[in-house]
């Protein structure tokens, strides 16, 4: 399986993806770099988190028009998955792979802690190892991850089954103050129409090994390995 990860002026999570991917993958993947205009074979693409560009005018707007970014959607709409974290997520939808948009946060602060998600769908390749409506516990680091879309897009991500994963209470439960960033119907990840490309702002590569405190993300790598191998 042939893995890459972008990497922008800015990234501070391609090296922890990385390391991630290679535990699962078992050998580590190609990092890409922003400037590139063309891409190698690729079975999965990652976008990583960090503050690309410095995230000057808005997060991930100058990112998105890249020259790596044109490849990246063109391989997308050709059906070759793409994994957007954090920054990435960001990237995804001012590309327009993803719909909605990611605001600042409703606190208007920069937050850096655990969270706990509630798994919404299994059915991806991206969520396959994990068992639907469960409760894992993954890191969030971000200033702008306010998960915002209008009503009808909202819905129709819900009709759909698009929505992978919600900010949740340890229990599962729906909570406010579950919800670190204020985003939409607690929304912490979703999916494109095909489920091929995932954008989600918490950090799964941060909790992949017991050495961080936790392998929670781990499986996010592993079912995505064991899907495209």
């Amino acid at each position: 399986m042939k893995a890459a990860v972008i990497v922008f002026p800015g990234s501070n999570c391609d090296r922890d993806v990385a390391v991630a991917l290679e535990q699962s993958l078992g050998h580590a993947p190609r990092m890409i770099w922003h400037g590139e205009a063309t891409l190698p074979d690729l079975d999965l693409i990652v976008v990583p988190g960090g503050f690309s560009y410095g995230d000057y005018l808005r997060s991930g707007a100058m990112a998105a028009h890249s020259p790596v970014m044109g490849e990246v959607v063109a391989r997308a709409k050709a059906g070759v998955p793409v994994l957007g974290i954090c920054n990435g997520f960001q990237i995804l939808t001012e590309t327009g792979l993803l719909p909605g948009v990611l605001m600042r946060n409703a606190s208007l602060k920069f937050v850096c802690r655990d969270v706990h998600l509630r798994v919404e769908s299994s059915q991806s390749m991206f969520t396959n190892a994990y068992e639907e409506s469960g409760v894992v516990r993954i890191p969030v680091a971000h200033m702008d991850g306010n998960y915002f879309a209008d009503e009808d897009t909202l819905d129709g991500l819900e009709d759909a089954g698009r929505i992978a994963f919600r900010y949740c209470a340890p229990d599962g439960a729906s909570s406010p103050d579950a919800n670190p960033n204020g985003s939409a119907r607690d929304i912490a990840g979703i999916f494109n129409r095909e489920r091929t490309v995932l954008g989600l702002m918490p950090h799964p590569e941060r909790l992949s090994d017991d050495a961080l405190g936790g392998h929670d993300g781990r499986a996010l790598f592993d079912g995505l390995v064991a899907a495209l191998s």
